[in-house]
């Protein structure tokens, strides 16, 4: 069993068709059917159906299929660290993260990046929860993985900062003059919803903060997308939570801001399946002095409160 062989397997299993699979490869189709038959021959049985309008997996497939991605997937990142280790320039990092934190922490990291390391290409592959994130570190599809601390931790897990999460009001709200605002005084209030909101203790985190708080949140909108619920809470929809980094990359200034009391933190970090060596030991570096805290400081005289861990993000 050779990783070509691998390799060539899944492209079949994408293109769902031998035909484009072999374009794909610069191969011919047989020489393509030939690699495919002597890999069933090594496992011991058919991994791929051969149909009229392309191939399918068979059960042996499936079983194979997740197995044969983290073989390849793992030899990318191999190849990758040899380079870095080596001090090659030219080859690529990949980074895993919820889409939150791509949409709101990551540019301006990436544009640090690119200016230290231009000859390093990143790849951004963005989840909407942090168990999918897990899973894709599992997987091996990225180098490094940039969420709250995992859940199982897969290896080398990497403090980097942390993220404040906030209340979102537009600026006729009749909260907007303040700064702070307890979660009971918003009992009365239509709320923006978002589909990657973290789940606590078997509850989405809205519906367990307002219940410790003595009420059920009233939702108004659901949307799909974090930065989507902030620009509805600031055209005045509803009240919205969110990272305030994705609120400053939403919506700028548009939109009144209010800490809750006391303050949501959360603890960011930086995980891989392997310890970080070359670029990727360079971008964990540069997150943590990039990220010391990724929300406005909580004045000194409250106490903060951090958030619970969550499976989704």
């Amino acid at each position: 069993m050779s990783l070509r062989q691998m390799e060539y397997f899944l492209t079949v299993v994408e293109e769902a068709s031998f035909t484009r699979a072999a374009e794909l490869l610069h191969v011919t189709q047989p020489a393509l059917s030939h690699q495919i038959k002597a890999l069933e021959k090594t496992v011991g049985g058919a991994l791929l159906e051969r149909m009229p309008r392309g191939a399918c997996l068979t059960p042996m497939g499936r079983a194979f299929l997740p197995h044969a991605e983290l073989a390849v997937r793992s030899a990318a990142q191999a190849r990758r660290a040899a380079r870095a280790a080596a001090g090659a320039e030219g080859g690529e990092l990949h980074i895993a993260a919820l889409h939150s934190i791509a949409v709101g922490a990551l540019p301006d990291v990436f544009a640090r990046w690119r200016t230290a390391h231009p000859r390093v290409l990143l790849r951004l592959h963005e989840y909407a929860t942090s168990e999918a994130l897990e899973e894709a570190v599992q997987r091996g599809t990225a180098d490094l993985a940039i969420g709250p601390e995992p859940v199982g931790a897969p290896g080398t897990v990497v403090p980097v900062g942390e993220e404040e999460v906030v209340f979102v009001v537009p600026f006729d709200d009749r909260l907007a003059g303040r700064t702070r605002v307890t979660l009971p005084e918003l009992a009365d209030r239509a709320w923006i919803r978002c589909a990657m909101e973290p789940v606590v203790h078997g509850e989405r985190f809205l519906d367990w903060a307002c219940g410790q708080a003595g009420y059920r949140p009233r939702t108004a909108v659901w949307t799909e997308h974090t930065s989507t619920a902030v620009r509805m809470a600031a055209a005045g929809v509803g009240v919205c939570v969110a990272p305030s980094h994705v609120v400053r990359g939403a919506v700028g200034e548009d939109c009144v801001v209010l800490t809750p009391d006391p303050a949501w933190k959360r603890a960011l970090t930086v995980y891989a399946r392997v310890p970080p060596t070359g670029a990727a030991e360079a971008f964990v570096d540069l997150l943590r002095t990039t990220w010391p805290s990724l929300g406005a400081a909580a004045p000194r005289e409250h106490e903060d409160q951090a958030l619970p861990t969550a499976q989704a993000g």
